[in-house]
């Protein structure tokens, strides 16, 4: 009797421990504005891990280049996303976590109807659609034209595999 009462006890610790654990790791891998990410048309395990890669989520991040909030915009890119999209450009908001959400959600978006491959919309976020452009255009970077087989930054490549590992994270999490 006194083994399966033990049993149990450890049984259970290990479950609380697992619960406990499991709660920091959901903190550490928020979802706020979930109504601005889910209305970017975007799976929002994507648009999540881009903001955590690029700011942590720290609404008032600004890069030594820069972009600005927790998508990390450039300010001259959240205006162009703007013109398109027929949202009113306020350069002050862009501090904001959900007007930056939207913005770098519409901007994603863009990118992705843009290269149609996930990864190679992903590098462009971070080198720049230009420079992505370039690359799937040379036969060392790009056999198909479409996809990227090298990337020849070592910064985007890094990039790309934190983005992708944290989409995974908030897939398992949030199914």
């Amino acid at each position: 009797m006194k083994r399966t009462a033990a049993a149990l006890w450890i049984l259970f610790a290990v479950l609380a421990s697992a619960l406990v654990a499991t709660g920091a790791f959901f903190s550490r891998y928020p979802r706020p504005y979930r109504n601005a990410v889910a209305s970017c048309g975007v799976p929002p395990a994507l648009v999540y891990a881009v903001a955590k890669a690029e700011s942590g989520f720290c609404e008032d991040a600004v890069s030594g280049k820069g972009a600005v909030g927790l998508m990390q915009l450039k300010p001259a890119t959240a205006e162009f996303i703007c013109a398109r999209e027929g949202i009113s450009f306020e350069r002050e908001k862009l501090t904001e976590g959900e007007y930056n959400l939207r913005l770098g959600g519409a901007y994603l978006l863009y990118l992705l109807q843009k290269f149609r491959a996930e990864e190679t919309a992903v590098a462009a976020y971070n080198a720049g659609e230009g420079t992505v452009s370039r690359w799937l255009n040379d036969g060392a970077f790009s056999a198909d034209g479409q996809t990227l087989s090298r990337i020849p930054y070592p910064e985007t490549q890094r990039y790309l595999e934190k983005v992708m590992k944290f989409k995974k994270i908030y897939e398992f999490l949030y199914r």
